[in-house]
Order: structure tokens, then C-alpha cells, then sequence
């Protein structure tokens, strides 16, 4: 099964929010030991709501099921000691903070190295560690302003629009986790770590992947045109007499099956509709006339019209619909997290072989210094030790938790 294929790798997490949190997240989804390291106030993604966990947020449920959760004020001066014990032992080392900050705590990558030359570390920026913008920091919506990302998305002449869900954190989580399983496969040759330098600018544009290579190729700006693919058409959504539907039809046949479902075979041979093409150049046209069909059925009439045809579509969901969806209990995707204080949460789970995945419950996310101790203890602290560290402030224990 995915979900022990890493059992035996220990992944130290330092990082916080989304991206970071996405990869050790999926790490800990295939069986890793992640160790969630966060300060005495606890990371940011705590406090971002609604929607509330009790007192954290459930967008730091939802990214760090499955993980240790241990406190550290890594500013204290013994603090580094236990990071440098906890490292000798460990396979990966993650962090999201600006770079240098790390280097500065004496955790950088060269200093860790000295304690374990086969530790894989991986970095993650808004920019990159190097550069005239490696200082500056990013959260999900700057980089998709600065990218270009959100010169796409939208209306003509509406105001600046981005993806509500993280998705550039998110592919950047993911650009992390390949890249940190790439490099373990590496260390099986060669015995070597490494230092990895994946952000969000670069995740960013790999987004964008069909959008700059036209843009490389002929130059022309791209606009927003809402739901419409500017490479195809019709590939785009059509309002219903009570909702919207998205309807791919651009290839030939599909088309032509399309105008004869719509009572319009006459469409075929219109010079502006006859290719794909034509249609991107008409696209005006061709949705005025669509439009017009459309709108005088409701959606489930047209769902079912056109998928007898053939024709590729889909309701335009809300995310009530999507829990009605009937395959989402097929794929076993929306995973159930059972927590100790807060019941059953509902979550995205591991994507990959949802179904067997889910078979295999997962552990919610740590309350702040929850596993502290019994983590250190794994690392051979001694109780002696433990005591002293809490005492001297640089470890914390888990807080007090109210019931729900």
C-alpha cells in the first residue's frame, strides 16, 4: 500500500501555512514519521479562519493530519542542540521560513550537513534562496499576481481576480514532495543529501505551462475570458434555465454532434464555426448562439442530452453539490479524521488510490507541543533532560485544550 511505502523515514517539518504543510502532509499520507516543529505561539495556519477546529482553524486541520507535533522556541539558546540531535537521526528537514533566517538559528543546511551529510533539506520560498527577490517574502495570492497567474483569471474589464483555493501553495507542496522522493531515490546510489530549493514562483508558472508557451511563441498578451480556454472552444461554461453547465465540444465530431443535439446542424458549415479555430476567432458569436439554446432547458436536461451524444460536460458545482457527487464515495477521497475532542472531521485525503488509502485511518493533526516529549524521548532525551529543556523554556509541552 501508498500509505506505508515510507515507513522507517523520519521528516523533520519546519515550516507552516500551506505549501510546506502540503508536502510533509502527503510524506506523512505514504507512511513517514513527520515531526511538526512549530513556535511557543504556534504556527500561522492556526489562526487563519473561518471556518474554527475549536481553537485552531480548520485550514490547519486540513494540511497537517498525520504528523508529531512538537514545540520548540528555536530562538532559545538550547534549542539548537535538540535540533542537531533530532537531525543526526533523521532522513529529511523541511522549512518555509525567509531565506537565511534558518542559517542564522545555526540550522542551515551547511550546519545541519556537518551532523548528517545524507540529510535531504528542502527549502521552500516565495522566490528562491537566491536572487534579487530571495529576501522578499510571499504568501498563495502575491505570487499569483506576480506570475501572471491572475492576468488569466476573470472577466473582460472586471476588476483583478485569483483562485480562491491555495493552488499555488498547494502544486508548490507537491513540487516539494517529488522533488524530496527524487532525491532519497538519488541518496540510494550515492549515500549524499542535498539541499533543495523549490518556491512558489517557479510552482507558479509551471501552473501556466500552456498560457507562457503560447505567450513565448506569438507574443500576444493573454486576457481574462472567464470560464472560456483561449486555445479551444467551445470549451466553456453556458447558463442554464436554473444553473450553468461547461461544455467541451472544440474537436470535430463533438462539435458536430453538438450543433445536431441543439437542433442546429446548420452551424457545421458556418464559416465562423467550422474549426475550432474559427470558433476561438468568433467567439462572441458562437456563445450568443449556444446562449440561446441553453438557457431554455434546465441543467440536468442538458446533462443528460449530451452526455447520451458523447459531449463532454459537466454541472457547474457548488461545493453542496460536490458532496452529492457520485463518485466522490466510489474514490473514497473525502477521508473521515477522527479526533479525540472534536468527533469526526472531514477532509481531503490522500489523492493517489483514494480508496485503499482511506482504508487506513488517519491521525488528526497535533494539538501545539502535543508529542514533545515522547518525540525527544524517541531521540534518546532522558527524562532528566526533558525536565530541564521545559524548565529552561526552549521546549514546550503540550497546552491546555478545551473540550469541545
Amino acid at each position: 500500500m501508498l500509505r506505508d511505502a515510507l515507513q522507517g523515514l523520519t521528516v523533520l517539518d519546519f515550516t507552516q501555512i500551506a505549501a510546506g504543510p502540503t508536502c510533509t502532509m502527503l510524506l506523512a499520507d505514504m507512511g513517514a514519521r513527520v515531526i511538526k516543529i512549530e513556535p511557543p505561539e504556534g504556527e500561522l495556519g492556526r489562526t487563519l479562519g473561518p471556518a474554527w477546529v475549536g481553537a485552531d482553524s480548520a485550514l490547519y486541520h486540513g494540511f497537517n493530519r498525520g504528523k508529531l507535533g512538537v514545540c520548540l522556541d528555536l530562538k532559545h539558546p538550547d534549542s539548537l542542540a535538540i535540533v542537531q540531535r533530532m537531525v543526526a537521526e533523521a532522513d529529511v528537514l523541511i522549512e518555509s521560513m525567509r531565506p537565511g533566517v534558518m542559517a542564522r538559528l545555526g540550522l542551515g543546511y551547511e550546519a545541519l550537513a556537518e551532523f548528517n551529510p545524507a540529510l535531504v533539506y528542502c527549502s521552500i520560498s516565495a522566490y528562491g534562496q537566491q536572487g534579487p527577490y530571495a529576501d522578499r517574502a510571499g504568501v498563495d495570492g502575491i505570487l499569483q499576481a506576480d506570475s501572471g497567474l491572475m492576468s488569466l483569471i476573470g472577466l473582460p474589464g472586471a476588476p483583478p481576480c485569483k483562485v480562491q483555493a491555495p493552488v499555488v501553495d498547494v502544486v508548490t507542496g507537491y513540487m516539494a514532495c517529488m522533488a524530496i522522493l527524487a532525491k532519497l531515490q538519488a541518496r540510494q546510489r550515492d549515500g549524499q543529501g542535498g539541499h533543495l530549493d523549490v518556491n512558489l514562483m517557479n510552482s507558479a508558472l509551471a501552473l501556466q505551462q500552456s498560457s507562457i508557451t503560447s505567450y513565448l511563441r506569438d507574443g500576444a498578451l493573454p486576457t481574462p475570458i472567464g470560464s472560456a480556454a483561449p486555445y479551444a472552444a467551445p470549451n466553456e461554461a453556458f447558463q442554464t434555465a436554473d444553473g450553468w453547465i461547461m461544455v467541451a465540444a472544440y474537436n470535430g465530431n463533438r462539435w458536430e454532434r453538438l450543433c445536431s443535439v441543439l437542433g442546429h446542424a446548420e452551424w457545421v458549415e458556418d464559416p465562423r464555426f467550422v474549426s475550432s479555430g474559427q470558433r476561438v476567432k468568433h467567439r462572441a458569436e458562437m456563445q450568443t448562439a449556444l446562449n440561446h439554446v441553453f438557457v431554455t432547458q434546465p441543467t440536468a436536461h442538458w446533462l443528460q442530452v449530451l452526455r447520451g451524444a458523447d459531449i463532454l460536460c459537466a454541472k457547474v458545482a457548488n461545493y453542496g453539490d460536490l458532496l452529492d457527487h457520485p463518485q466522490l464515495a466510489e474514490n473514497g477521497v473525502l477521508a473521515p479524521v477522527e479526533h479525540p475532542r472534536h468527533g469526526t472531521l472531514r477532509t481531503v485525503g490522500f489523492p493517489v488510490n483514494s480508496a485503499e488509502a482511506a482504508a487506513e485511518p488517519y491521525r488528526p493533526a497535533p494539538d501545539l507541543g502535543e508529542h514533545s516529549r515522547t518525540v525527544l524521548q524517541s531521540f534518546a532525551f532522558s527524562d532528566a533532560e526533558i525536565e530541564a529543556l521545559a524548565s529552561s523554556g526552549a521546549l514546550r509541552e503540550r497546552r491546555a485544550v478545551a473540550a469541545s
